[in-house]
């Protein structure tokens, strides 16, 4: 904004650039030469004052003492404005992300960061398709900050739910995403799918599961392709660094609580759950290879439930493992089934005080058999719901005795969805 100019009556005796005498010289003039200088811009108004204190037109002492301080100061603003912007640039250099500068309160002027899209992207991945092979995913996902590091970014512990579609298909989705939307908002939870390479799941853009899917190869049951499914899951999961809990679940299982109970219950967890056991008996023994000695003994070889959760620091371990995991590559074959015993025996040597040593996914195992019993729509009865949900026998949690043992369960087929989704707002309250 321009300063208020004197009146022409003021300007007119003597004009910066005129031959004036001391007794025309006034206050007035004065003005009209710092007017002069604000509209002409300051290396205009140097350059003009130079060539009136060089002309051999006669000028008064006081007109060129005053010229001579306007110089001196224009030279002072100069000097600070350059101060100025050199100083702005070097904390421009500290803090790449200050790229503008925003009103702050009381009126004064302060330097606010932009989000970086960057930084965000890194800490918290939504595009999870990459071209990184399972050696260099698995290494990305293990750098872990140290345990007194504090995240440059607000953080809010996530659940991780990790699906393993083998078919490429999840006909319980409906239920799933009713299960989502009582999560209030999607920074409480991740969603990520294993299905066959080449196989796009069918789900609206809406959908929690769209845009989910993450690199993925042929699985077979039975093999170690199972465990390198469930590491390759582990290891997307982890790229987000604000995923706590990893839950992993297959296509046929449903929750049997709502959103909040399951969050409340995983993230407040001190341990993971992992059902690990030796059993003295045929089924358990025949499925060890003493080759895996002296690294994992007999009496160290553990069976338990595929479906299993893990905190975050133990699914870094799981990847992280370098020891244990090549034994099975090598001798876990042909009938060892890995995915009942690979994660189960290396938490059991390495981090068994930190398990609960059982499973959150109910899953009933008729007698001599070795498929679970599969639900149906006639099956899938309230009163089914309703005994899984409250366990008859009470288990522990953080120390402490409690009905509430599993919070998913399986394996329900696809013709279940409907009285499923007719019973979940009255039994599982979703």
């Amino acid at each position: 904004m321009s300063p208020p100019r004197p009146s022409s009556m003021q300007l007119q005796p003597c004009l910066p650039f005129s031959n004036c005498n001391s007794s025309s010289y006034n206050y007035g003039q004065t003005y009209a030469l710092v007017a002069f200088v604000h509209d002409k811009g300051m290396k205009g108004a140097l350059d003009d004052f130079k060539v009136m204190l060089t002309r051999n037109e006669p000028i008064t002492g006081l007109a060129k003492v005053v010229a001579v301080l306007v110089i001196f100061a224009l030279g002072v603003v100069a000097g600070l404005w350059v101060s100025a912007g050199v100083r702005r640039s070097q904390q421009e250099s500290v803090d790449p992300r200050s790229t503008g500068f925003h009103g702050g309160g009381g009126g004064g002027i302060c330097c606010r960061p932009e989000p970086n899209p960057d930084f965000e992207e890194f800490v918290a991945p939504t595009r999870l398709m990459h071209d990184m092979t399972d050696r260099e995913l698995f290494w990305r996902a293990t750098l872990v900050p140290t345990a007194a590091a504090r995240y440059p970014f607000e953080r809010v512990p996530k659940v991780a739910f990790m699906f393993l579609a083998g078919r490429g298909v999840l006909p319980l989705a409906p239920l799933w995403e009713r299960f989502f939307r009582g999560a209030g908002h999607e920074e409480r939870f991740s969603v990520y799918v294993h299905a066959p390479p080449g196989v796009a799941i069918n789900v609206s853009a809406d959908s929690p599961f769209y845009g989910r899917q993450i690199p993925s190869q042929k699985t077979s049951w039975g093999s170690v392709t199972l465990v390198d499914a469930e590491r390759r899951l582990l290891a997307n999961a982890l790229l987000d660094f604000s995923n706590e809990r990893f839950v992993l679940l297959s296509e046929s299982c449903i929750p049997v609580h709502n959103f909040t109970t399951v969050y409340d219950y995983l993230v407040g967890s001190r341990h993971s759950f992992v059902e690990a056991y030796y059993r003295d008996d045929r089924g358990c023994r025949s499925r060890y290879s003493r080759r895996m000695a002296p690294d994992i003994t007999l009496r160290e070889w553990r069976k338990g439930s595929q479906w299993l959760e893990l905190s975050r620091d133990l699914a870094a371990s799981v990847l992280a493992d370098t020891r244990y995991y090549p034994l099975f590559r090598r001798h876990c074959t042909p009938s060892c089934y890995p995915d009942e015993h690979y994660v189960q025996t290396y938490v059991s040597l390495r981090h068994g005080a930190r398990n609960s040593n059982r499973t959150v996914t109910r899953v009933e195992w008729p007698a001599g058999t070795s498929h679970p019993v599969t639900y149906g729509a006639g099956d899938a009865t309230p009163e089914l719901v309703r005994s899984i949900r409250t366990s008859a026998e009470p288990c522990a949690y953080n120390s402490r005795l409690t009905s509430t043992c599993y919070l998913f369960a399986r394996k329900f087929s696809p013709d279940a969805l409907a009285p499923l989704l007719n019973m979940s707002a009255a039994v599982m309250h979703y």
